[in-house]
């Protein structure tokens, strides 16, 4: 029977996920990624390289993924509330990815570089891009710089996950409805983004 190369890299990563969002960078074990993905652990190091390597291939695929899931294009930004929407609904599904963020920030400690950083750079060039060129079209504010508005956006749509005892601290009433939390971000966001009248 032949080896299923695509289908183990798969179950490795997807247990790679799990165990660093849960423990981060330096308390992942790669022995429970191994017995996660029902796997020798060899298999592991021959496919993804040391637990610092693996931790940086996670991130990348993760931010990929949501890249592919919700695009920033010129379009999308003409309603960047919507757009936020969007992305807090991929956090509502996907809550490891903005704890592999907060790893990696603490990992780092904001210095020295990060995975991929130069490509995720480019990356968010083109969507402060699509929102500058929503901005000269008259589609949004332009008193904010429009990398302001993108790093507003990440904020306030990842920190509903980041943070939820704040949540629940400043809006008790709407810590168990997440629609009206999506509903309260879109409404904020389209504040920051809409033109004045």
């Amino acid at each position: 029977m032949a080896w299923d190369t695509a289908k183990t890299r798969r179950l490795i990563l997807d247990a790679a996920v799990g165990e660093f969002a849960a423990h981060g960078p330096e308390a992942a074990r790669m022995d429970r990624i191994a017995a996660t993905a029902g796997v020798n652990k060899e298999r592991i190091y021959s496919y993804f390289g040391n637990k610092r390597q693996m931790f940086a291939i996670v991130l990348t695929t993760e931010l990929e993924r949501l890249a592919e899931a919700v695009p920033l294009d010129e379009k999308a930004a003409r309603d960047l509330g919507e757009y936020a929407g969007q992305v807090f609904d991929y956090h509502r599904a996907h809550p490891h990815f903005v704890r592999l963020l907060h790893w990696e920030g603490l990992h780092s400690a904001g210095e020295g570089p990060v995975a991929a950083e130069a490509e995720r750079t480019a990356h968010y060039a083109e969507k402060i891009a699509a929102l500058a060129r929503a901005q000269q079209s008259g589609d949004l504010d332009t008193r904010l710089a429009a990398r302001e508005l993108l790093y507003s956006v990440i904020v306030l749509a990842g920190w509903w996950f980041a943070t939820p005892q704040l949540r629940r601290m400043l809006m008790p009433d709407l810590d168990d409805d997440p629609d009206g939390q999506r509903a309260a971000l879109v409404r904020i966001v389209r504040r920051l983004g809409d033109p004045p009248h």
